[in-house]
């Protein structure tokens, strides 16, 4: 970092901006894995790119890197809990969630307001991250309000009003 930053402050600053809160899936040899990962972002419409920043220490994210493939779930208002569910390492994260298949084989989590179908594109260094860009392959969005990550805590939105 920069002489006067650092990572407290960076973070408490950053914290500021709202994102989404995401989990990426993928269906591995050894069945289901998933981490929740709020760095999501669209990158390109042609052709179709969007980003995901998996930290360097999960665990999840070697397993679907190697798969070639994954889907991005974008969470639902009504899933704070599977989101702390799929942030811890270990353990079965997909006991009792509700999924189905995409087309590339990786889960759809049940609920989700939005899901991405990728093939992995490119990965690159960031940093205590990795820059992962996803080429689409299908996609869609049943709807429901997104849950929302701010200054450190969930939160929610509800559509603005139309003019």
């Amino acid at each position: 970092m920069s002489e006067g930053t650092d990572a407290s402050t960076m973070r408490q600053v950053l914290g500021h901006f709202p994102s989404g809160v995401t989990i990426v899936t993928g269906t591995t040899p050894e069945g289901p894995a998933g981490f929740t990962c709020q760095s999501f972002s669209s990158l390109s419409l042609d052709p179709p790119l969007v980003l995901i920043l998996p930290g360097r220490s999960s665990s999840s994210w070697p397993k679907i890197e190697a798969t070639g493939r994954f889907v991005v779930n974008v969470l639902s208002a009504e899933q704070e809990e599977l989101s702390t569910t799929f942030a811890v390492s270990g353990g079965d994260k997909f006991a009792g969630v509700e999924w189905t298949t995409s087309g590339l084989g990786s889960p759809i989590l049940g609920g989700a307001t939005a899901w991405i179908d990728c093939t992995l594109h490119a990965v690159h260094d960031g940093g205590d991250h990795h820059i992962v860009v996803g080429a689409v392959h299908d996609l869609g969005a049943p709807g429901s309000p997104p849950l929302v990550f701010h200054r450190g805590g969930y939160a929610r939105t509800s559509p603005a009003a139309a003019e």
